[in-house]
């Protein structure tokens, strides 16, 4: 009997399901990881700026009903592959939750070209621009693409 595999975006979205375990926002645990031909170049999730104490030490840093204490998963993952001088120009960003307006601008200037998500989260902007400029958006919360 031939064990049927989990798809490739299958397998990258429970990669960045894990990845939000690490998040130290409980208002959001999201996680994110940057894929370039079926390789991970970097992931990222929800947390302080490093060397300062995260929400769940010090609490949420609140404005206009946000916690800004924290840097995005999809953000974090950016950086953590320009620290490490991974070129992003043309992959792929799997994310547990769709990106803010922000995280989105961050991720369409980085020459992201794809962004698979877990569930919408509160910016549907996300949407018309992406079509206008070119990156596919894939909605993985009720299903997967090979």
């Amino acid at each position: 009997m031939i064990r049927e595999r989990v798809s490739w975006d299958e397998y990258f979205m429970n990669i960045a399901r894990e990845v939000a375990t690490r998040s130290t926002c409980d208002r959001k645990f999201v996680g994110a990881v940057v894929v370039r031909d079926k390789c991970i170049l970097a992931t990222g999730y929800n947390g302080s700026i490093r060397g300062l104490p995260h929400c769940d030490e010090d609490g949420h840093m609140m404005d206009e009903g946000h916690c800004v204490r924290t840097v995005h998963a999809e953000a974090n993952a950016i950086v953590q592959a320009a620290r490490n001088g991974a070129r992003v120009d043309g992959a792929a960003i799997y994310v547990t939750a769709s990106p803010c307006w922000s995280c989105f601008k961050l991720i369409a200037n980085a020459g992201i070209m794809r962004i698979v998500f877990g569930e919408f989260y509160r910016d549907a902007r996300i949407f018309e621009t992406s079509a206008r400029i070119g990156i596919e958006l894939v909605d993985a919360s009720d299903r997967t693409k090979a």
